[in-house]
């Protein structure tokens, strides 16, 4: 099997914790630094990890024992750290989004492809069992051609849990660049590449209130819009109607459905690894329960840089750099649309990603005696 893979781990947040449970468990990598502005944090985090030591953030960018930085700093800071990382010839895989704006985005898959390096971003849930069985079932004529599809995402908005949530109401959240990734991630796995897009986009009040924690009670000021709608044009001219919100109290909708010439489908949450496929086709009476087909099995934050650490040479991961890059344009033109009026052509465009088969956890967690 030669020599594990070297990760490095800038940012020891809360995500990080899971990763960490991933990486560790798997014979195939080994973590060995970590960084993070909070020094006796790193200093922790490595004391739970053999072989692993606590560095500073550029010593880690620049450390030999090191083939691929992972990410888990904050989106304002994922271009910095991905870009000092190709800077030292280094791969590297982030959180979502690949940067906080699309110039940002471009910019580091530019240096990466002049650096000869290999970007990787989340997410990665779309390497699960409930996203990979309904592209296998659009994929095997399940439903015949997808005509259009519908993606939904609305919630009353984080203020009602988070302590901190202002930073969902700047510039840089709203609730198409908070979710948008899972949601927009998961059509192109399904639908392939979107060529051009028309937004909408408003918001429902000025302040928030602070429902939790030590700050509960306080107002904060809302600087986006916390309503995003759209219509994206993919490629294979199947058309998807988008809805992310901040400004609904719940929702009936399914996540995402998707609807073919012969039948539907019923898409899980993709912010979720797993979760039921329903599909009904033309003639039945009900929707029926699909069995999982394909995907990583009981997946788990961090299968993605798995996927990433074994991708062969000149091949694209599938949780790669370049849809990320693909997803961060879309997000940026439907805002640009909204505030414009005008229908957008994209300028970035994607494959879709090698679909993944059925994988058992035991296997893709690199468990000896699996097969």
């Amino acid at each position: 099997m030669g020599e594990p893979h070297r990760i490095g781990i800038v940012g020891l947040g809360v995500i990080s914790r899971v990763y960490r449970d991933t990486l560790a468990a798997h014979p195939g990598v080994r973590v060995t630094a970590v960084a993070d502005l909070d020094a006796a944090r790193a200093v922790a985090v490595a004391a739970e990890l053999p072989g692993a030591r606590a560095v500073g953030v550029g010593e880690l960018l620049a450390a030999p024992d090191v083939d691929t930085v992972l990410n888990l700093t904050v989106p304002a800071a994922h271009a910095d750290i991905a870009l000092g990382a190709i800077a030292h010839g280094k791969d590297v895989y982030g959180e979502k989004p690949l940067a906080a704006t699309f110039p940002a985005a471009q910019g580091v898959m530019e240096a990466a492809t002049a650096a000869g390096t290999t970007v990787g971003c989340a997410p990665d849930t779309v390497l699960g069992t409930g996203l990979q069985t309904a592209r296998w079932a659009i994929d095997t004529g399940g439903i015949g051609r997808p005509q259009f599809a519908t993606a939904v995402m609305i919630t009353p908005g984080h203020e009602r849990w988070h302590p901190h949530p202002d930073f969902y109401y700047t510039a840089g959240g709203g609730p198409l660049l908070d979710m948008g990734p899972y949601y927009i991630t998961a059509l192109v796995h399904l639908l392939g590449p979107v060529t051009a897009v028309i937004g909408a986009a408003g918001r429902l009040r000025d302040e928030r209130v602070i429902g939790s924690g030590p700050r509960a009670g306080r107002t904060i000021p809302v600087e986006v819009d916390t309503h995003v709608s759209g219509v994206l044009e993919h490629a294979g001219g199947a058309l998807t109607t988008l809805t992310t919100s901040f400004d609904g109290l719940a929702t009936a909708a399914t996540p995402i459905e998707v609807h073919g010439e012969t039948g539907s489908l019923a898409v899980p949450d993709p912010n979720r690894f797993d979760g039921p496929v329903r599909i009904f086709t033309d003639g039945a009476r009900e929707w029926r329960t699909l069995p999982a087909a394909a995907g990583y099995a009981d997946g788990e934050r961090g299968v993605g840089l798995l996927d990433f650490a074994t991708t062969g040479p000149g091949e694209e991961p599938r949780a790669g750099g370049h849809l990320a890059l693909h997803v961060s344009e879309v997000m940026s033109a439907l805002l640009t649309s909204a505030a414009e009026g005008r229908r957008i052509r994209l300028t970035t465009t994607t494959r879709r990603p090698a679909p993944v088969p059925l994988t058992a956890a035991d296997r893709w967690r690199g468990r000896p005696g699996t097969s």
